[in-house]
């Protein structure tokens, strides 16, 4: 049950992302509503509380489990491009956007595969 709210709130972060990302070229007064601002901040929270979840659960850190250390490290580089890309404009927001959309196809690959170096 734990991992169909973990794959729904991956959904809905992803797609609040990058409809924020092509909403705010558009309609940038929308995101003057608050429930738009905490919206990704509750789903992002719960999808982070569900995935420790299912670590903790799956006792995954008791053995050899690089691709989670993985998946953390490239959620890092997810959440930081993120920010770059919620904060720029132009040029260097769409190639922080194409960063962090690597970092999420990147993530959910290793989910799927369990394997860090999927592309070696």
């Amino acid at each position: 049950m734990i991992k169909i709210f973990h794959l729904t709130f991956i959904l809905l972060s992803i797609s609040s992302f990058v409809g924020r990302v092509f909403l705010e070229e558009s309609h940038r007064e929308f995101f003057d509503k608050k429930w738009v601002k905490i919206g990704p901040h509750i789903i992002n929270t719960l999808l982070l509380l569900t995935g420790f979840t299912l670590v903790f659960q799956g006792q995954w850190l008791a053995g050899e489990y690089g691709w989670i250390v993985a998946k953390l490290i490239a959620l890092l580089g997810y959440v930081g491009l993120g920010i770059v890309t919620v904060k720029s404009q132009g040029t260097l927001r769409w190639q922080a956007f194409a960063g962090a959309m690597a970092c999420f196809f990147y993530i959910v690959i290793v989910a799927v595969s369990k394997n860090a170096l999927f592309f070696l």
